[in-house]
């Protein structure tokens, strides 16, 4: 196995990502030394348990005091005040990142609180599950996903090649692009799917005509994909809708449109429009399986079911 890329990774946060940058960085021999921490003493418990950390503790500023490598993977709505808390400790030239479906409010946010002497590198990992917390990680997390870095303006090249070796090692494709583009390219193929999901489970649970017995019973594919990703964790897609409201209400105008367009083909019966449409769509997931994002086999009973 090739040396260490980091001496020290530290892990603000534990949970189904961060667990799995620690499971998957241990199994790469990424790095020497993974400390984490977590507020929650059930969640550091569980962590000594499962060995996914070679030191667990309390404080966030404790844990990157010798870190070269430090990644917060907390929800996106406290990443600034974590900043803040770490900033003191972190020692010149370690690279500062997160996980964050956001990235315009993460730079704006964090940047402001972290020294001149660190790099800060922020990253989004597309993928997940519906599941969360330390047992919800795995070491192939991150196999053939994408990981999306999005350095500010003047961040040392060098800093972003040794993250994106980091998570390439982890399995990931890596590509790069600024934080603006990162937020609208993920409001339509991310934030946006999950506020349809959200809204579908819902309006489904408040039907009076059709019980939630039968919901349950007769759920089709389609909308048991929909259950899957509205089963995302509340706090963290809050967070997200605030932090990239611009984007998202920008893809949410356009999809309305394109919802009353659909409306007005189906009122009139104009089968011409809804088969091109469908035609066009199909397109776009050849597409995604041809670029093995994920596969054509029947989904039910899929062993991990992959989301942001």
């Amino acid at each position: 196995m090739s040396e260490p890329l980091f001496d020290t990774l530290a892990i603000i946060g534990p949970g189904l990502i961060g667990s799995s940058i620690a499971r998957a960085a241990r199994a790469q021999g990424a790095v020497r030394t993974i400390v984490t921490s977590s507020r929650s003493p059930q969640t550091r418990q569980r962590v000594t348990e499962l060995g996914i950390a070679d030191k667990v503790v309390e404080t966030n500023a404790e844990a990157v005091e010798d870190a070269d490598l430090v990644i917060v993977c907390v929800p996106v709505g406290v990443c600034g005040a974590v900043a803040e808390e770490i900033a003191p400790r972190l020692k010149e030239g370690t690279i500062v990142s997160d996980v964050g479906s956001v990235k315009g409010a993460i730079v704006r946010d964090m940047g402001p609180h972290l020294p001149g002497n660190v790099h800060f590198v922020p990253a989004h990992p597309v993928a997940g599950t519906e599941h969360s917390g330390p047992d919800a990680g795995f070491a192939e997390l991150f196999d053939g996903r994408w990981c999306i870095l999005t350095p500010p303006e003047a961040t040392d090249g060098e800093a972003v090649k040794r993250l994106a070796a980091f998570w390439s090692l982890l399995g990931a494709n890596v590509e790069v692009m600024t934080p603006d583009h990162h937020d609208l390219v993920l409001a339509i193929t991310s934030h946006l799917p999950h506020l349809i999901a959200y809204t579908i489970v819902g309006t489904a649970d408040e039907l009076e005509t059709v019980t939630r017995s039968e919901v349950l019973k007769f759920s089709a594919g389609g909308f048991r994909d929909f259950t899957r990703i509205a089963a995302s964790d509340p706090t963290m897609w809050r967070d997200i809708f605030l932090a990239n409201k611009e984007a998202v209400l920008e893809m949410l105008g356009r999809f309305n449109e394109d919802v009353s367009a659909l409306t007005k083909a189906i009122r009139h019966g104009d089968g011409d429009a809804l088969f091109e449409q469908f035609t066009r769509t199909r397109a776009i997931r050849r597409g995604i399986i041809d670029l093995g994002q994920d596969t054509a086999d029947p989904d039910f009973g899929r062993p991990h079911g992959h989301g942001d």
